[in-house]
């Protein structure tokens, strides 16, 4: 027998490999809802905030802070989770869940995370990547070849090299978003114009639809030169679902959501998870309702960027499964025995990924502040998240290699592997965010013992 396969000619044994790698796949896949049974029902908890180096007293000082802002009705409500050194250290909810209703906020309400949703399509294309199935430096039109031929502003200039997934990954795609913010207030991009006039971010199309309406218009700027926030995400997405043959949110449920134990995180949430899920209210600042899509209804397009118009195809979550996928991504991939990527997978999604020189659009510090990914205030940019390049320069306490997002609807995350931190904070709908982020950084590293 061991002959016989000695003689098979190199066609053939190539073919057995790829059968073989493909049953591979197919099984890692397979194993997936199995992982989600063994893996833990919930965080280990600190029995006291001292015992992982954080001062109950201080800590309580998040919750005084947050009631506060409930009072004066800047806020309806929120959930904080914080843990450190592998154990959850605090988790509380604080306000209403709905003001409207007079509904108390609950520590499992559900929220809709908006731009969360990106890291979390970020691993899911580094799942594929460490599978090969997905090669970092290879053309976006690889995968997707409505992006074949790419032009550059409205004089449609020729693209010098064409995007790659790296580029997706980073937002240095030369792509946009059709609504942010031009410097000083002046007029609006022609590009972003383009993308508003074309409805590229309307949320009743498919991805595949989304993909060839986007591919259609200019880039903003060659691709690898700038940092613009922008669809890239909502692109990946797609190349997830093309490479993967499934839906985005299949695959992130399968794959992730699952193995992690995240009963409540995906693309759409069943109806009897509606006495859960936070609404946003008429802020006071602006005298209007953020525009949120109902977490119960499921988009036409899985947008992997966190929402089209009206915050639509975006994900939801509640605080405590933030908190374990931050978790996993602290033990270096891994959640109990749910293993999702390796170690040096996270290592690299959690570097920063910015060319030298790089430039950046004039949108990226009145959305952004002072943790706006640039030289500047000490961060970069990695696969999905910003990350802390220097100790000095940022304007809020953190470690270099922290790394961090947050979303349009008020949520924010960040991780602090140097001292074995994470920290989640969900809220609905405020309109001064980058105020909530600061304070929440503070207000966790002033607790530390």
């Amino acid at each position: 027998m061991l002959h016989r396969r000695a003689t098979l000619s190199l066609i053939a044994g190539a073919a057995l490999a790829g059968g073989a790698a493909s049953r591979r796949a197919a099984a890692q896949q397979a194993e997936a809802p199995t992982a989600a049974a063994r893996a833990p029902a919930a965080l280990p908890r600190a029995e006291r905030p001292e015992d992982v180096g954080l001062s109950a007293e201080r800590l309580g000082a998040i919750a005084a802070w947050l009631r506060a802002e409930v009072e004066a009705g800047r806020i309806p409500g929120a959930v904080v989770a914080v843990g450190r050194g592998g154990r959850l250290a605090y988790h509380e909810a604080v306000g209403f869940r709905d003001r409207d209703a007079g509904a108390p906020m609950t520590a499992d309400a559900i929220f809709h995370i908006a731009s969360l949703t990106k890291p979390i399509t970020s691993l899911a294309a580094l799942i594929l990547m460490e599978e090969a199935r997905l090669m970092l430096w290879h053309p976006v039109s690889r995968y997707l070849p409505a992006f074949r031929e790419q032009a550059v502003g409205m004089e449609r200039a020729p693209a010098q090299r064409g995007m790659t997934i790296l580029d997706l990954l980073r937002h240095t795609s030369g792509l946009t978003y059709g609504a942010l913010p031009v410097a000083g207030g002046g007029a609006v991009d022609p590009v972003q114009q383009a993308y508003a006039e074309a409805r590229v971010n309307d949320p009743n199309q498919t991805s595949e639809e989304f993909v060839a309406r986007l591919a259609r218009l200019p880039l903003r700027y060659q691709p690898g030169t700038h940092w613009e926030y922008s669809h890239s995400t909502d692109v990946l997405g797609r190349v997830v679902e093309v490479v993967s043959g499934m839906d985005l949110d299949r695959f992130i449920r399968e794959r992730i959501s699952a193995p992690l134990g995240l009963a409540d995180t995906g693309f759409q949430n069943p109806p009897e998870a509606a006495g859960r899920i936070a609404r946003a209210q008429v802020d006071p600042a602006t005298g209007q309702r953020m525009t949120i899509s109902d977490a119960l209804e499921r988009p036409r397009l899985f947008s992997g960027g966190g929402g089209m118009a009206g915050l639509a195809g975006g994900m939801v979550t509640t605080a405590m499964d933030y908190a374990r996928f931050c978790q996993m991504l602290l033990n270096g991939g891994r959640l109990g025995e749910a293993r999702i990527v390796s170690p040096k997978t996270v290592q690299l999604m959690t570097a920063d990924h910015l060319p030298p020189g790089v430039q950046y659009g004039p949108g990226l510090f009145p959305i952004f502040g002072g943790l706006a990914p640039a030289p500047e205030t000490g961060y970069g940019f990695g696969l999905g998240v910003a990350v802390r390049t220097h100790q000095g320069r940022s304007p809020v306490p953190g470690s270099v290699g922290d790394y961090f997002w947050g979303g349009a609807t008020g949520t924010y995350f960040w991780v602090d592997p140097r001292e074995e931190l994470y920290a989640v904070l969900m809220m609905q709908g405020p309109s001064d965010r980058l105020y909530y982020r600061y304070a929440i950084r503070q207000l966790v590293y002033q607790a530390f013992a």
